[in-house]
């Protein structure tokens, strides 16, 4: 009950009917749902979806073969395909972000309506605080593999996206990195091999980078919330760091999170305290907060903490 309310709960649902939701789904009272049984309970109810989904796993195929070909054929390409491809990599970034705008509309539009005379904004003295309990993985992350189709795996990401959900974030960050490698003067350009990536995530930890301009009159208000979200990230397992740095002279704050994998951190982020931070400082923010993140070897991290 906990991992499903933590996975599914989306500030609308009350607890009272998470719980519901959940018996509906656990009918033999197992308390315990598999992957068949989530399965069984949605299926019904994808209609469209199904064509949206069998797309976006195409897609999402069709890009990862591209950017390896273009990594194996770039540099020996004439100038003028070269050019070609950095046309065609920036067009197709540009149509997933209009995508990525139409689905942040809609989900947007979705989530105010479903708020709309009931939303409650906590106080930052209202945060939860969680006990510091190691919590097995999720028996739904067996769909995240460690292999080239995976957008997750052995990646440099850089994006303002911050919701694990993100269909087009991760496709649209690695298309950027790209561009940016091809732009350099003298790119080393290597095939994306599926035993390097396993290797390199298994033998790495992830620091996430989270950049946030405050409004000033916003910003004392903003500090309690923060220091509530740190204290509370901090004892998390998982979390190896975590400290904050306030540019001088500016309402900028730029949160570094030290994570021992990339999927520790993706399940933190469907955790309470921080879908509640994240409610609690929107309307703080003066633009959208940037989230970077960086996989680096975990050698650094032990010879440098010993």
């Amino acid at each position: 009950m906990e991992e499903f309310q933590s996975y599914f709960t989306d500030g609308i649902l009350t607890d009272e009917q998470m719980q519901e939701l959940y018996y509906s789904i656990d009918r033999q009272q197992t308390d315990n749902l598999d992957i068949d049984k989530l399965s069984a309970y949605f299926t019904p109810h994808l209609g469209e979806y199904v064509n949206v989904l069998s797309a976006l796993e195409k897609l999402n195929v069709a890009i990862l073969k591209a950017m390896d070909k273009t990594k194996e054929e770039y540099q020996g390409s004439s100038v003028l395909g070269q050019f070609v491809t950095r046309f065609l990599l920036r067009e197709t970034s540009s149509q997933l972000q209009s995508l990525q705008s139409s689905l942040d509309c809609a989900t947007e539009a979705v989530h105010d309506h479903g708020c709309t005379g009931r939303r409650i904004v906590k106080k930052p003295e209202d945060l939860p605080i969680q006990r510091v309990t190691k919590r097995p993985n999720r028996r739904i992350q067996k769909n995240m593999c460690l292999s080239p189709t995976d957008p997750y795996s052995g990646m440099l990401t850089t994006g303002v996206s911050v919701e694990p959900d993100n269909q087009w974030g991760s496709q649209i960050n690695q298309l950027e990195q790209l561009m940016d490698k091809l732009d350099c003067e003298s790119p080393r350009l290597e095939p994306l091999k599926e035993d390097t990536l396993a290797g390199t995530y298994k033998s790495n930890i992830l620091l996430v980078q989270r950049q946030m301009s405050v409004k000033e009159q916003d910003v004392e208000q903003f500090q309690e919330a923060l220091k509530i979200y740190t204290d509370a990230t901090s004892s998390q397992l998982d979390n190896l760091h975590i400290s904050v740095q306030n540019l001088p002279d500016r309402s900028c704050f730029i949160m570094y999170e030290f994570w021992q994998d990339r999927l520790s951190w993706m399940s933190y982020l469907q955790s309470s305290i921080s879908k509640t931070f994240q409610r609690c400082i929107i309307d703080s923010l003066e633009e959208p907060e940037i989230v970077s993140t960086m996989l680096l070897p975990a050698s650094w991290w032990i010879m440098n903490n010993n």
